[in-house]
């Protein structure tokens, strides 16, 4: 079987993906790459996601590319138009040219003998094995399986008349004009379903065992807009970015430093929003600080706006079981529904769930250690994309992949062949990747690498931090180990004198 080469090679072409490929393009432009997708089209989570009133949970200019401009009003934005603007940017940097499709990527090899890794993908609706070799793996994938999300095993669900959906699989055809919704879950995906849904919807009622806090923010920023219109598109684009990046890692901060007094400003924002429509210390008082858990954001108030008008409520019970027409509570209330929306979490996979091996030795991500949150310890030229809990996805990304390049160039430019981490220091300790108590993290965590209690070996969830440990420090720093290859080095040899000598007869002639 033959295999393709290629220089990098990135696993999903989801936002990480494009921001990846358009670094690869500008900063390595000598460089060959390829991006491998199992899906039909680029976009990852803002072309599988369907389901009403999907949108950005962060605003546009921190969660957009900053070599590309968000340019709408709307800075908390929808989902069409987050991809349509991914479409727009791959299409404008020529990374849509470099995406191989169909391409479910099952397990991945490295060699230190070739200086390369071996790519195995299955390949269309007959699982064809097709396999690339890469000196370089880049897995921009996210960190979630595109197969289904989680649904927790409740009692009595197979007793249930009517449908049962999880939002990762809404169905392009359901009509919940003037039906019974039951939403069960707290979170991002329950906020942002349950306004949506009351638009149509008879009645929506959100299920929660317990509260989250909730902020409700306009969907644009009129000073953003001020600077967007007032000053060259670059420029407002930046500076709006380098202002909500502040702003965010301000109140993460000052939200984790002062936990009571955060706890205030919530509720009386609450309060406010709601007035007496609502009880808010039964269902917007969580029992955990701001920030432990991701806050969830609230376009233009819209789910506060909907539980005034009555067209929707929130529960806070848990439940018993399932019934033929809804869902019977442990308190004894019975909730009907014609439709009940599991927003029940994601289903967390480390790396895309792809095998890997190291010279012949199975590599698992879950003993493993990340440097800079991006690459692990012992394992060579191998990157991850991942973004923070506390801030925009991509601010991350972005900073990563111009390491990644930073790494290439070096290398090529000193003649090495690949890089690795080492941890030296017995002192570091291993820590879980993230620190937030959300369901869905915690299940998942001890397949996720681990991070250290020390940098470099430590993840800060800190954007401005991340841009002098990845942008500005020098990438010899004692921890990463660059290898030239004895046997590498001798074909680069022979392949320089074989160049010289033809040129030699060349010039002869």
């Amino acid at each position: 079987m033959s295999v393709e080469h290629f220089d990098t090679l990135m696993v999903g072409a989801g936002l990480s993906g494009i921001d990846a490929g358009a670094h690869i393009g500008m900063d390595c432009p000598g460089k060959s790459y390829a991006i491998l997708d199992g899906r039909k089209t680029l976009g990852g989570t803002w072309d599988l996601f369907r389901y009403p009133g999907i949108r950005s949970d962060s605003d546009m200019y921190t969660l957009g590319f900053p070599f590309k401009p968000w340019n709408d009003r709307r800075s908390i934005a929808p989902g069409d138009a987050i991809l349509d603007y991914i479409k727009e940017t791959a299409e404008e940097f020529g990374v849509d040219k470099h995406i191989r499709y169909e391409h479910m990527v099952k397990r991945a090899s490295w060699s230190t003998e070739t200086n390369m890794w071996t790519v195995e993908s299955e390949v269309g609706p007959e699982k064809k094995i097709v396999r690339y070799s890469c000196n370089f793996l880049y897995m921009t994938s996210g960190y979630y399986n595109y197969e289904g999300g989680y649904t927790p095993d409740f009692p009595g669900k197979e007793n249930f008349k009517g449908e049962f959906i999880h939002p990762q699989k809404w169905p392009e055809d359901l009509d919940y004009s003037n039906k019974k919704v039951v939403v069960i879950g707290s979170g991002a995906t329950a906020i942002t379903l349950v306004p949506a849904m009351a638009e149509k919807a008879a009645k929506v009622k959100m299920l929660q065992r317990s509260p989250t806090y909730v902020l409700g923010l306009p969907d644009w920023d009129p000073i953003s807009e001020g600077f967007r219109k007032l000053l060259p598109t670059k420029l407002a684009s930046d500076i709006n970015r380098f202002k909500n990046v502040w702003l965010a890692v301000g109140f993460f901060n000052l939200a984790r430093k002062y936990p009571n007094f955060f706890r205030k400003v919530l509720r009386a924002h609450v309060k406010h929003q709601l007035g007496d429509s609502c009880d808010i210390d039964v269902h917007f008082k969580p029992s955990y600080n701001p920030w432990e858990e991701r806050l969830c954001l609230a376009a233009n108030s819209d789910i506060f706006k909907a539980i005034k008008s009555g067209k929707a409520e929130i529960v806070t019970d848990h439940i018993e079981t399932f019934t033929e027409n809804g869902i019977k509570l442990k308190s004894g209330e019975e909730l009907e529904a014609d439709i009940v929306v599991s927003a029940t979490g994601l289903d967390l996979i480390p790396l895309g769930g792809v095998e890997f091996e190291v010279d012949g030795e199975a590599w698992i991500p879950g003993k493993s250690m990340t440097y800079k949150g991006m690459m692990f310890r012992d394992v060579p030229n191998l990157a991850l994309a991942s973004g923070y809990t506390n801030a925009s996805w991509t601010l991350k990304c972005d900073l990563t992949s111009q390491y990644v390049c930073r790494l290439i160039n070096f290398m090529d430019e000193k003649g090495y062949d690949y890089c690795l981490p080492r941890n030296n220091d017995p002192s570091i300790e291993e820590l879980p990747f993230v620190d937030l108590r959300s369901g869905y993290i915690q299940r998942a965590m001890e397949a996720f690498p681990k991070q250290g209690s020390k940098a470099p070996w430590k993840l800060y969830q800190n954007y401005v931090k991340d841009i002098f440990s990845l942008k500005y420090t020098n990438v010899e720093d004692g921890v990463m180990e660059f290898v030239s290859n004895p046997v590498s080095q001798v074909a680069r040899t022979r392949a320089s004198d074989l160049k010289n000598s033809d040129n030699k007869e060349h010039h002869v002639a």
